[in-house]
């Protein structure tokens, strides 16, 4: 997530309004709250223009990658993921001197955006955002790396109420094709000679990046290593009620499981959909759950199908799985 800028001891200098330290557009970048404002006025950011973003009416949506090509994996780059990338094609077509846009789980120095040296541009996915709507502060962020100097990061922002969201300049028709890696050495096309900042930076979260696979076979599954036991995280894209019936039947039936020692141990909403979790015995490899995967989707298939009431011993099960769930977003 978003790192917060280093705070600073000597006091900012007086500025008139006039001559305040916005950006070219007016806006003010977020920072921490007790961090001197941006806008240069010698005040806290929570008691000058924080205040004002603190107080501004944004409706949290509920569903912010909603209508995108590959939702699932959105919400799982987002939220699951350490590592990753993904080739974005915009309705539009890339400006001249871009050469490509790649969204990314996360950034050296957490920072939103990165023009590269070359024109390129890197957008990063898991920093915190200014409002309510995840897509719309992305898309202001990735508006503005395509017109940054090239071999800078993009700061983070509010993005103004009326701005494009990832919906607008996202062409619906691209594919949306998560590359998952080892670590981060996608953030620097010569990883020996980064800068020692990045270096560090790219040292550590190699080191505390989790073992993770996409599976093949299914949408937006993704298997993971832990010390313990390894797990298998599954971005579901239906009606939260139905698939909790759908899973309860399942569970009462037996076949709830994705083989021997796996066990269906509950579920987590994120970004307005419902993530099933399996617990897998250590040793159980990716490859080693794609066929159970898949034979499990089609027993959600038929189970989603199901209009029948919930017997006794499903409500049961059912409301298990609810008290275990929780909410990411």
């Amino acid at each position: 997530m978003a790192k917060k800028r280093a705070q600073t001891k000597a006091k900012q200098p007086q500025l008139k309004d006039g001559a305040r330290a916005n950006g070219a557009d007016g806006h003010v970048q977020v920072v921490g709250a007790r961090e001197p404002c941006p806008c240069g006025s010698g005040r806290r950011y929570k008691a000058c223009h924080g205040r004002a973003a603190a107080h501004a009416a944004t409706e949290l949506v509920q569903r912010p990658f909603e209508g995108l090509a590959g939702e699932g994996d959105w919400i799982a780059l987002r939220e699951l993921v350490p590592a990753a990338t993904v080739e974005l094609t915009l309705r539009d077509g890339l400006p001249d001197d871009v050469p490509s846009v790649t969204l990314a789980t996360v950034l050296p120095m957490a920072w939103p955006a990165l023009r590269r040296d070359d024109g390129s541009v890197l957008i990063g996915l898991q920093n915190d955002t200014a409002s309510g709507d995840i897509s719309r502060d992305l898309a202001d962020t990735l508006q503005r790396a395509l017109t940054a100097k090239p071999g800078t990061p993009v700061e983070g922002r509010r993005a103004p109420a009326d701005s494009p969201r990832l919906q607008d300049l996202l062409d619906p028709e691209g594919a949306f094709e998560p590359v998952v890696h080892a670590g981060f050495e996608f953030w620097v096309p010569d990883a020996e000679n980064a800068s020692p900042e990045v270096a560090a930076s790219l040292e550590r979260a190699n080191a505390a990046a989790i073992p993770t696979v996409k599976l093949s076979g299914v949408d937006a599954a993704y298997w993971c290593e832990t010390p313990d036991k390894n797990h298998l995280r599954w971005v579901m894209p239906y009606q939260e009620e139905r698939l909790l019936d759908a899973l309860a039947r399942l569970h009462v039936a037996g076949k709830s499981s994705l083989g021997e020692g796996t066990r269906l141990v509950g579920s987590f909403r994120a970004h307005g959909l419902t993530v099933p979790v399996w617990d897998l015995p250590t040793g159980v490899t990716a490859d080693d759950i794609e066929k159970p995967a898949a034979e499990f989707a089609e027993r959600l298939t038929t189970a989603l199908a199901t209009d029948a009431p919930l017997t006794a011993d499903e409500r049961r099960a059912r409301g298990g799985l609810t008290n275990r769930q929780v909410t990411l977003s």
